[in-house]
């Protein structure tokens, strides 16, 4: 790989952006956000900075998150910060245009493919590959992809929740739902919402889950005070909430990766289902590390469920490897010169 040869490794997430450099390793991970000044349509900060300024701008400021459900919502912004991250990770001087590979949700239509691609090559990439997240998260994860063997991954991550069994180096079945981290974020501000009569943010909701979530009940609850606005006397107050009031509030949308992970294993034929059986299933994206997810897997199918080390990373060092063996993994790439 010569030194005019630049290559790239993008995990474009819902929730976070993270950049592969290979031979560096994860060079940047941040939150898909982009702040725009509304009067004048210009870009005020991306990732970490815009993200900060979510639920705190004034309202000629927007924060935007371009990407929903894990495809592109909005084309300009992703291309924007596209751009700015491409910049930040090659360095200011970097006159050689890298060749990009991008992760995209296993569900996505040709259409979103393609917008992912012209997003990159507009953002100023040579090249352009996109690969579906569940084969890069497998990669990443250490698992033996091209093996004549099944195994299953559960890649959770903020928009979208995707499963799918792999063999032989590519999706023998595979399903994409819209529900992962962001959904469990609202169920949670929703239910304090009823409950509590109290107004929280998204990134309240987020901290909630993060301290206190579990995807079972437990014997030893955490609690944590949350402060909010009430909605009846518009007023700051707070309140306490334990562990197992949130495993309720977001039952529903546990049942949905859940059913996901089900609806999978009865479309695998009966060969790879015994393989998966010996295996296990893989967990990897940032919204699997809920305590006790594998568990919760565990229960509801049969099959035990493990977490990947570095849940949050699979899928972009599996971009790295995949960048560093593309004839090897030629065939489950989609490319555009």
């Amino acid at each position: 790989m010569g030194f005019f040869n630049k290559r790239l490794g993008i995990d474009l997430g819902t929730a976070n952006t993270l950049v592969y450099l290979p031979g560096k390793g994860i060079v940047l991970n941040e939150p898909s956000v982009v702040a725009v000044a509304e009067e004048s349509n210009t870009i005020l900060a991306v990732g970490i900075e815009a993200k900060n300024m979510i639920g705190k701008t004034p309202d000629s400021i927007i924060a935007y998150r371009p990407m929903k459900d894990g495809v592109i919502a909005d084309y300009k912004v992703t291309e924007a910060m596209l751009r700015y991250y491409m910049s930040k990770a090659l360095g200011r001087w970097n006159l050689v245009k890298p060749e990009v590979m991008v992760s995209v949700p296993a569900g996505v239509s040709s259409t979103e493919r393609r917008a992912v691609i012209e997003a990159a090559i507009r953002a100023g990439a040579k090249n352009a590959y996109v690969v579906k997240e569940p084969i890069l998260a497998a990669i990443g994860a250490g698992i033996p992809i091209h093996e004549p063997k099944g195994h299953m991954i559960v890649d959770i991550g903020g928009g979208t929740t995707d499963v799918a069994v792999i063999s032989l180096g590519g999706i023998v079945a595979s399903t994409s739902v819209k529900c992962a981290g962001n959904k469990i974020d609202y169920a949670i501000a929703d239910y304090i919402k009823k409950t509590f009569n109290l107004a929280i943010g998204d990134r309240t909701a987020e901290d909630i889950k993060l301290k206190i979530g579990s995807a079972i009940p437990v014997e030893d609850e955490l609690s944590m005070v949350i402060k909010g606005r009430d909605f009846l006397t518009g007023l700051p107050r707070s309140v306490e909430v334990k562990t197992n009031e949130i495993v309720k509030a977001i039952g529903k949308e546990l049942r949905d990766m859940i059913k996901a992970i089900k609806d999978v294993l009865q479309d695998t034929p009966p060969e790879l289902a015994s393989d998966i059986i010996d295996h296990g299933i893989i967990m990897t994206g940032g919204s699997s590390q809920l305590r006790n997810m594998p568990e919760l897997v565990f229960r509801r199918t049969g099959v035990k469920a493990t977490l990947a080390k570095d849940p949050l990373y699979c899928v972009a060092l599996g971009t790295g490897i995949a960048l560093e063996h593309l004839d090897m993994y030629k065939k489950t790439i989609i490319s555009k010169r």
